[in-house]
């Protein structure tokens, strides 16, 4: 399930309309439309947040990239407990590392 699916989900679910939700939260409501078509990609780590707030759901939850759901295989369900025990720096240097290896791959593709 896409974000744009999982937002109009939860705009449903919560009974508001484009415009309430764009009031909420800030932007037009031709951008929450956007959003919920995909015909905007990739919206802020801001915007996600407070759509999360609004809807009172977690950030992973809305974006699908929730790392402890049923559906993931237990060694990422594993790395991704690893990653939140270690401390600031070392997660700062995981980052790093993991948009360097997506840059390489974009480079490469």
């Amino acid at each position: 399930m896409s974000f744009a699916h999982r937002l109009r989900e939860q705009r449903m679910a919560n009974r508001m309309s484009l415009q309430d939700v764009a009031t909420a939260v800030g932007i037009s409501k031709a951008h929450v439309f956007n959003l919920e078509k995909a015909k905007t990609s990739n919206p802020s780590m801001e915007l996600v947040m407070k759509l999360a707030e609004l809807f009172r759901v977690r950030v992973t939850d809305l974006v699908g990239d929730n790392p402890e759901a049923e559906d993931q295989p237990a060694e990422i369900v594993a790395m991704f407990r690893d990653f939140k025990a270690l401390e600031d720096d070392d997660r700062d240097t995981i980052r790093f590392m993991m948009e360097s290896l997506k840059k390489r791959r974009e480079q490469q593709g």
